[in-house]
Formats: C-alpha cells, structure tokens, sequence
C-alpha cells in the first residue's frame, strides 16, 4: 500500500532537519519509498509446536533405544550358561595362571601392609577381589569341608565355587565357615614370612562388586 499524502510530508520534513536537500530526495527514494519490506513465515500454533517437539523427543529415544541392546534376563543368562564352567575347562592346571595373577594383584592392594599387616590391611582385603585367590576352609559348622583347599572361581552372594587340585569343583557356602588365605613373599624378599589371613564367611555374604562399598564390623560369631 502506498504511503499517505501526510505520512510521506512528515517523512520528508524530518530528512530535511538532517540532511541537504540533494540528500534528502536520494534517501527518501532509496531507502524508504522503494525499499522491500520482507515478511516473516508464520509461526506454527503453540499446541502444534509443542507436538511437533514431543513427537521429536519420542522418536530420538527410540533410535537410541534401538542402538543399545536389551541386557538379559536371569532367565535368559541361565538358558545361555553364561556361568557355568564348561566340563572341558574344569581342571586345576587351567586356574593356576589366573591364582598367579591373584597373587600379584594382592600383593599390589596391600602394599607395605602385606609384610606388617597394619590397620589398614582389613579393610583392603574386606573390598579386594577373590577370584582366582586360593582358599583352604580352616573351620566350618560341617566338619567334613574342613580342609577343602582350591581356587576361587567363582565368588557369588553366599558361596565360594573352588576348584581343587584333584580337579573337582566344589561349591562352599560361605555361611558358618572361616577361609584361611596365604599369600607368597614376592621373590625380592625371600625373607618375610607369607601373609596369612582368615575371612569369615559370615561377613562376606556380599557380592564382590558390593563388598567395595560396604564396611564390616567385628564381633564375636557364636556359631564357629
């Protein structure tokens, strides 16, 4: 629509206050009189933004959905036998390299304590790792499991599964029994005595990725 009569008077009579007249006629024309006027697209409705978003953020959580795989069920991880040891592999010669790494992890955790077994000793073991740690039952409510001796290959919620030097796997439920533990001097000090300690079954009802976190107190068992 073309400006009005007044409008185009008072446009012109401000450019005069500030400009030459030669001036005024140029930038009237240029820049006001011929210049296009672009117009924003409009906008959506509010309520169809908002779908439009929703929708968005659905389909974003259902590629990412897609991309990370379902975790197994328990159901689905005892069909696959994902922790059973296969009759092939059960024989004691097949853990010892995985005790010889135990050995030096240990020895690694305890540092200084493994030759003065200090404060700190217990609550490094308490959150150690067993697996692959070779474990001899010293004192148990069942006295025929006193003295099974193996190799830790399996360390669940209340047992022990070992493997023995006979090649049988025998399974240690860790309540009501004591574990005695030996750990080697390294070969640089062939004169320290090995580290010895005992773990009371009763306290360690925990799984291994639980038992970082959780702080053992000391007291009495009745039952041993």
């Amino acid at each position: 629509m073309p400006p009005r009569d007044d409008d185009q008077s008072l446009t012109l009579d401000l450019l005069r206050r500030a400009h030459s007249p030669d001036s005024v006629n140029r930038i009237y024309s240029d820049k006001i009189q011929h210049r296009p006027l672009f117009l924003k697209p409009s906008s959506p409705p509010p309520s169809t933004a908002r779908d439009a978003r929703r929708i968005a953020r659905r389909e974003k959580e259902k590629r990412a959905k897609a991309l990370k795989p379902k975790p197994l069920s328990a159901r689905e991880r005892r069909r696959l036998q994902l922790y059973t040891l296969p009759k092939e592999g059960r024989t004691y010669a097949v853990f010892a390299p995985l005790n010889n790494l135990w050995v030096g992890y240990i020895r690694e955790v305890l540092g200084s304590e493994l030759y003065n077994a200090g404060q700190g000793a217990a609550a490094k073991l308490s959150a150690a790792d067993f697996h692959g740690a070779e474990v001899e039952v010293s004192r148990s409510r069942c006295p025929s499991r006193v003295g099974v001796r193996g190799i830790v290959v399996k360390d669940t919620r209340f047992t022990f599964e070992i493997i023995t030097r006979q090649n049988q796997v025998k399974t240690l439920p860790k309540e009501g029994t004591m574990f005695r533990v030996h750990v080697p001097a390294p070969d640089a000090a062939p004169d320290h005595r090995p580290f010895c300690f005992e773990i009371h079954g009763d306290q360690f009802q925990h799984r291994a990725s639980d038992r970082a976190n959780k702080k053992l107190k000391q007291h009495f068992l009745k039952k041993l």
